[in-house]
């Protein structure tokens, strides 16, 4: 065990694992304890049911988190046909049975295809929505059921991976917001025998499409080492690394840190009002800008040099 010390201001992200049966926030605190870090938060949050990424952002990267909750997210579940649950979910009370036939490959295509783009969806009442300040889950545990007004969410990936008499095993990249439980239960309403989700995993949240995770039990191992724990961490630039970039010069450098509109020396085409990442032309990543007329940008939210190798942001005025 480590001793009793002062909390590190460490700043990065972490692509954590996330394993089934942990609640995000346990995986969240744990994670902080093992980095001994001040500040910590998730970019959204997975089921206790659902493993995979969970970006887990420290210290003045918890500053970015929020592009990380927007970002597109792949998954891969598998839906057991012919039962609904209480929760959607296989964690949850199965509430009716329905029997399965047998699913015409060419008639599965087409209903796959009717959720395929900009749909609607009702959130389902066990989440973590809230109604009068109290979370949707707690009031459906009290058999309290809200109406729910419908979103608009986007499906740009819903594939088929294997199909068996009984369960579908698909793949679904998404916008913020969707649900893949709604999405397995109104899958299964539509081929008319029901279903829920039996397992789920999150593969990627853009734009980490093809970087290596770790789990809980890996981190446990080197718990004691904040060297190697750090080696973990990623920039906070890379949470970033989709949208497009400036270059400023050494003056220009000068001016952005005193709040002021800046020439860049190159620009990546951006329209005007959009975010933008920012580097210097010899110091690396400054922080965010905002893009406005005639290659001009204005500062937005810097990074200031530290003595550690991790960047810290600070907002602009």
């Amino acid at each position: 065990m480590k001793k009793t010390q002062k909390r590190r201001a460490v700043s990065g992200i972490l692509l954590l694992d996330k394993s089934q049966g942990t609640t995000s926030n346990c995986a969240l605190q744990r994670v902080k304890r093992f980095f001994n870090a001040q500040k910590a938060g998730h970019t959204g949050s997975l089921d206790p049911l659902a493993t995979g990424m969970l970006p887990i952002c420290f210290g003045e990267a918890t500053k970015v988190s929020s592009f990380l909750l927007n970002a597109d997210k792949c998954y891969q579940t598998t839906m057991r046909l012919g039962q609904v649950t209480d929760t959607g979910d296989a964690d949850g009370q199965v509430l009716r049975e329905f029997p399965v036939e047998p699913i015409d490959p060419e008639n599965l295509q087409a209903i796959l295809k009717e959720f395929m783009g900009t749909i609607m969806q009702t959130p389902p009442m066990y989440s973590a929505l809230k109604h009068q300040g109290q979370p949707l889950y707690a009031l459906a545990r009290k058999g309290v059921t809200i109406t729910r007004a419908e979103r608009q969410v986007t499906i740009s990936e819903l594939s088929l991976i294997q199909q068996t008499d009984t369960e579908l095993k698909l793949q679904v990249r998404c916008s913020k917001g969707t649900y893949i439980r709604t999405l397995v239960e109104d899958i299964g309403r539509r081929l008319g025998c029901g279903a829920h989700v039996k397992t789920l995993r999150r593969l990627y949240v853009e734009p980490f499409k093809s970087e290596p995770t770790i789990t809980l039990s890996e981190l446990e191992m080197i718990a004691d080492n904040y060297i190697e724990l750090d080696q973990h961490l990623k920039p906070v630039d890379c949470a970033l690394g989709h949208w497009p970039s400036a270059r400023l010069s050494p003056d220009g450098v000068k001016s952005l840190f005193m709040g002021r509109e800046v020439t860049t020396v190159a620009i990546d085409d951006a329209p005007i009002g959009s975010l933008i990442r920012l580097y210097s032309t010899n110091q690396g990543f400054l922080g965010m800008g905002k893009v406005l007329l005639n290659g001009r940008v204005a500062p937005k939210r810097l990074i200031q040099q530290s003595s550690t190798t991790t960047p810290v942001l600070v907002d602009s005025q």
